[in-house]
């Protein structure tokens, strides 16, 4: 990595988000429980798109038809696991409410505005489209070690 290149915040190659906390607590939305505060208009259309998509997923419990933030939530949060179906679909009606909003509130950076790729302010991910899939790859140093901390979290999580 050349540690003076300078990006372009709306360049749709890059998602760029600051570590931040969200203003509402959150027990199933997988993006209110990130610390990733989006920070540009394209990375913010990115994350809703991502919302929707998992939004729209469709899952069989008990009878009833979920989402897939309800059905994640139900496989991987214990708190979750011990709640009744429907207030668990409450709930995260009431989280995407939320999230929404706190989304559309964000203070964003202005298009057109540059930042170098190598800083310690952004996290900053290459968006890397292989088929239908886009990857999200650490771009730089900092990047790196916060996502290797945080895929840490959620293995000891889950042990």
């Amino acid at each position: 990595m050349d540690d003076k290149e300078i990006i372009n915040v709306d360049d749709i190659n890059y998602a760029i988000y600051k570590i931040g906390n969200w203003k509402n607590n959150y027990e199933i939305n997988q993006i209110g429980l990130s610390s990733e505060i989006p920070v540009t208009k394209n990375t913010l259309t990115h994350v809703k798109l991502s919302m929707e998509e998992i939004r729209h997923s469709e899952f069989s419990i008990s009878d009833k038809k979920v989402n897939g933030f309800v059905a994640i939530a139900m496989q991987l949060n214990p708190k979750v696991q011990e709640m009744e179906l429907d207030d668990i679909i409450a709930l995260e009606e009431k989280e995407f409410e939320n999230i929404s909003k706190e989304l559309d509130e964000l203070d964003l950076m202005a298009d057109g505005e540059t930042i170098p790729l190598e800083n310690e302010d952004y996290l900053i991910y290459k968006l890397e489209k292989n088929h239908h899939v886009t990857s999200s790859i650490p771009a730089n140093e900092f990047t790196k070690e916060f996502y290797k901390n945080e895929l840490k979290k959620i293995e000891d999580a889950l042990d």
